[in-house]
C-alpha cells in the first residue's frame, strides 16, 4: 500500500471534451478531503486541443494535478489503466469528463469503500440519464459480462468506481494490447460491492459513445477474458457434425427402401452453404484468437504516453 500518497485519487479520462472542462475542473476547486486528493486527466489522443485548454484551468486547483497526454486514440479503457498507473491515492475513483456523475457521488463510493471490506465498489442507477443506444449497448455488454465472467447478474458494470490501492496495484501489471477493465477487476477480486448514485442529464456537450466502441469493447470480453467463443464453436461442429450424419442415414434408408431418387439441387447447395458457413465461422473465431495473440507477442502497445504534466496545488 502507498503510504505517502493522497488519500483518495480521481482519475479522469478525457477525449474531445472540449466545453465540458470548466465545469468538470470547477467541481474540484472548492473538495476537501482529510488526508488529501489528487486528480489524474488522461487526454486519449483528443483532436479538439483538449489537453491545451486543460493547461490554465489548473493552475489555482487546491489538490495536486497530473495530466497525461496519450500519443493517439488508445480507448477509454486503456487510458483509464494509464491513469490508474499515475495515480499514488489510498483509494481511486474511476469518473467520466461529463459529471453526469456529480463529485458528490463520488464522495459517497469513497465513503462506502472506506467503511466496508470491499476492494471494489460500483456504482447503480435508479434512472440512467444517458441515450437509449447507449443503455442498450450497455445492457448488452452486462449481459454478456455475465456469461463469461461469471459476474452477478444484478451487478451492473458501470465505469464509475471506487477501487482500493491494493486492487489497482494488481490490474495495472496487465499490460496486454486489449484491456478490459472489469473483466481483470472480476478476475483480480471477489469483494466486490455496488451503492445505488444519483446520475444526472448532460448538461454539456455530446456523448463520443458509438456502436463501433461498443463492438470493440465486447471483441475484447469475448476474445481476452474467456474461451467461450471456441467452446460455442466446437458444439456448433459437433452439432452440423450430428446433422450430417442424420442427413446420410436418411439418404441411404431411403435407398435401400425405395431406390435411387432424383437429387435435389436446391437442398444439395443448401447444405453445403450451411456447412462452409459453419467452417468458415469457426475458422474466423480461431483466427481471431491467434491474431490477438500475436499482436500481443510482437509487442502492440496499450497506450504510449506523449507527455505528462504535474501541477502542484496552490498554497
Amino acid at each position: 500500500m502507498t503510504t505517502h500518497g493522497p488519500l483518495a485519487s480521481f482519475v479522469v479520462p478525457l477525449f474531445n471534451t472540449g466545453g465540458s472542462l470548466p465545469p468538470l475542473l470547477d467541481a474540484f476547486r472548492t473538495l476537501q478531503i482529510e488526508g488529501g486528493w489528487e486528480l489524474v486527466l488522461v487526454d486519449d489522443g483528443s483532436t479538439d486541443g483538449t489537453a491545451n485548454r486543460a493547461a490554465p484551468l489548473l493552475r489555482d486547483l487546491p489538490g495536486k494535478v497530473t495530466l497525461v497526454e496519450l500519443a493517439r486514440n488508445f480507448g477509454e479503457h486503456a487510458a483509464v489503466l494509464e491513469g490508474f498507473r499515475h495515480a499514488a491515492g489510498r483509494f481511486v475513483v474511476n469518473m467520466d469528463d461529463d459529471l453526469q456523475n456529480p463529485l458528490s457521488e463520488a464522495l459517497k463510493l469513497l465513503a462506502h469503500l472506506q467503511r466496508t471490506d470491499a476492494e471494489v465498489v460500483y456504482s447503480q442507477y435508479e434512472q440512467k440519464k444517458h441515450p437509449w443506444l447507449r443503455n442498450l449497448g450497455s445492457r448488452l455488454v452486462n449481459a454478456v459480462a455475465s456469461l463469461l465472467l461469471e459476474k452477478p447478474r444484478d451487478l451492473y458494470l458501470s465505469s464509475f468506481r471506487a477501487m482500493r490501492r491494493e486492487l489497482v496495484t494488481r490490474i495495472v501489471a496487465y499490460r496486454g494490447p486489449y484491456p478490459y477493465i472489469d473483466g481483470l477487476i472480476m478476475g483480480a477480486t471477489n469483494r466486490v460491492d455496488r451503492l445505488q448514485v444519483r446520475h444526472e442529464k448532460r448538461a454539456v456537450g455530446r456523448s463520443t459513445y458509438t456502436l463501433r466502441k461498443l463492438g470493440r469493447l465486447t471483441l475484447n470480453l469475448l476474445f481476452d477474458f474467456s474461451i467461450m467463443p471456441l467452446r460455442l464453436a466446437t458444439l456448433l461442429g459437433a452439432g452440423l457434425c450430428l446433422a450430417g450424419l442424420v442427413m446420410l442415414g436418411d439418404v441411404v434408408l431411403e435407398t435401400l427402401l425405395v431406390g435411387r431418387g432424383q437429387a435435389g439441387w436446391a437442398s444439395l447447395m443448401a447444405v453445403i452453404t450451411v456447412f462452409s458457413g459453419a467452417q468458415l465461422l469457426m475458422l474466423g473465431l480461431i483466427g481471431e484468437y491467434v491474431g490477438r495473440a500475436f499482436m500481443t507477442i510482437s509487442g502492440k502497445p496499450q497506450s504510449l504516453v506523449r507527455n505528462v504534466t504535474i501541477h502542484q496545488p496552490a498554497s
